[in-house]
């Protein structure tokens, strides 16, 4: 028992360089094989081996990321251009207040959202596609959040900013009723997104990085215990799972959905239930939270 055990880890639990090596090349040979459309059966199965090889040495790998991560954050906090930056009024704010800091990460997602917005509806104006369009609108929904609670974020006031806080889980909860319908059209009429040539690659990146900060920052706000700052990460968490559920549909389509319709729908319609589940959550939390919490500052 003991010598698998030094097989496993001499084969999975590999040094960081190596872990870097494998999963460059276990997943570039498959996205290699998807980009040039590789027949070759030989090569196929060989892309499909080394990525899922690649997926468990990287997961292996994730014990690298906290040290990592605290190592890298040493260096740039002593770094010289750190401390010329937090001399100036505006750098040092930015490095010390957190309020200031999630309302510069606010307003940049809200125009980061009217990027979006903007391709999402010329995108479905060009290609017809009325799913584009739709996203545009629930993207729309989103910015208005963003800015609603923007605008809230230098109020000192606990009680407006739950009620903030609970308008913003009210209106997840509306929301979110259209994109089920959104779902449901998707699943019956077997459709989805469909991003031209290699636009579903940049789109996979984006999604799967979003979706990473976005849990990331919902970890790391909740010890300042702010309504506020945990609505604004919350809003960037339903963001990152439609962009996840818009970039599957694409893929399906893309890469041998049409073959299997009925493997498509099921597949839509189970991401699409999971990720309206997880809003309906969301939103149900966040205007229980507000409502208990605004109770006890009645009573106190």
């Amino acid at each position: 028992m003991g010598t698998f055990k030094k097989i496993l880890k001499r084969l999975f639990f590999l040094p960081p360089l190596g872990t870097i090596l494998t999963a460059l090349f276990g997943f570039g040979l498959v996205l290699a094989v998807a980009i040039f459309h590789i027949e070759n059966s030989i090569v196929r199965y060989v892309s499909y081996f080394s990525s899922a090889y690649a997926l468990a040495v990287t997961c292996a790998g994730l014990r690298y990321v906290k040290p990592a991560a605290a190592a890298v954050k040493s260096r740039v906090a002593s770094h010289p251009l750190t401390e010329k930056l937090r001399a100036t009024r505006l750098g040092g704010k930015y490095l010390s207040d957190v309020r200031f800091r999630a309302g510069v990460s606010l307003y940049r997602g809200f125009f980061i959202n009217l990027l979006y917005i903007v391709v999402k509806f010329v995108s479905g104006i060009v290609y017809r596609s009325m799913w584009f369009i739709a996203l545009a609108v629930y993207y729309i929904l989103l910015a208005v959040m963003r800015f609603l609670l923007a605008r809230r974020l230098n109020v000192q006031d606990e009680a407006a900013e739950l009620r903030r806080y609970r308008l913003c889980g009210i209106m997840l909860l509306f929301m979110n009723q259209a994109l089920a319908g959104i779902v449901v059209f998707m699943v019956r009429q077997n459709r989805g997104f469909d991003y031209p040539g290699l636009l579903i690659y940049a789109m996979a990146a984006y999604a799967f990085y979003a979706v990473t900060i976005a849990i990331i920052n919902i970890v790391k706000t909740r010890k300042h215990k702010s309504p506020i700052l945990s609505a604004a990460k919350a809003i960037n968490l339903v963001a990152a799972l439609v962009s996840i559920l818009s970039l599957e549909t694409a893929m399906l389509a893309q890469f041998g959905g049409d073959d299997n319709p009925l493997f498509r729908q099921v597949m839509t319609g189970a991401t699409g239930g999971g990720v309206c589940t997880i809003v309906i959550a969301m939103a149900v939390y966040m205007i229980w939270r507000a409502n208990n919490r605004l109770k006890n500052i009645e009573k106190e």
